[in-house]
């Protein structure tokens, strides 16, 4: 097996996100570093992440969160702030991480498992993975604004195209709600802030087939079997 899909069946990340660990050298083989990806490992070799011995998880978990605001998308934190494995509270044996990311302010459905595999097929663009965001503005938002969205922006890392946009239905004109697939970094707040809005809140209330239904916020389950499989449909 490749070193990078090693440490992603370990629970620690991604496949993708494995790459840059090792580039790092934040992964050693018997003892040696190593920044080559596509090492292959052997039954006999001992795998270290951050000087710690790991070995593939066997049983694959899925959970579903609905995070709540001030809480950080990763696994640990060098300035001390809340991140999301901390509402876990040691209910999960299992080592897990996000898919994806929400930024600190952002709230609503996170992924969090440790089967590599599938999380690096739902943050590839080719799977077009749906997302579906309402978005609370600052001031009452132009309909002529929300056509230009839909038309796909340029911004400073290139075109912005979404699936939809438009106002929330019983809401206010400052009230939208946009579903995109791409992942770009803050992509939704750069959206509007390249129009001239602020965003107040941002609420991902659908992601990948999934939904908040009867999961409060700062709470999270296990995927049904039935999820699983749709999770898997969907890639």
């Amino acid at each position: 097996m490749r070193l990078n899909k090693y440490v992603a069946h370990c629970g620690i990340c991604s496949r993708r996100q494995a790459v840059e660990h090792i580039k790092a050298g934040e992964v050693s083989v018997n003892g040696a570093v190593v920044i080559e990806p596509f090492y292959q490992v052997q039954p006999s070799d001992q795998v270290q992440f951050r000087g710690k011995n790991i070995r593939p998880e066997e049983h694959k978990v899925y959970i579903l969160m609905n995070k709540p605001k001030d809480y950080i998308t990763t696994l640990s934190d060098e300035k001390g702030r809340k991140t999301v494995i901390s509402l876990l509270k040691d209910q999960v044996a299992e080592r897990v991480f996000p898919v994806g990311r929400l930024d600190r302010l952002t709230t609503g459905l996170l992924l969090l498992t440790n089967d590599g595999d599938l999380a690096k097929k739902l943050s590839h663009p080719s799977h077009k993975v749906k997302k579906f965001y309402q978005v609370e503005l600052n001031k009452p938002v132009d309909k002529a604004d929300l056509e230009r969205i839909r038309q796909g922006l340029e911004l400073e890392d290139g075109r912005a195209e979404v699936d939809g946009v438009d106002y929330i239905e019983g809401g206010r004109r400052s009230e939208v709600g946009i579903r995109l697939h791409i992942g770009k970094n803050r992509i939704v707040r750069r959206i509007f802030e390249h129009l001239g809005y602020e965003v107040k809140k941002l609420d991902r209330v659908y992601y990948a087939g999934l939904t908040k239904k009867d999961l409060p916020r700062g709470f999270w389950r296990h995927l049904t079997e039935q999820e699983v499989i749709m999770l898997k449909h969907f890639t």
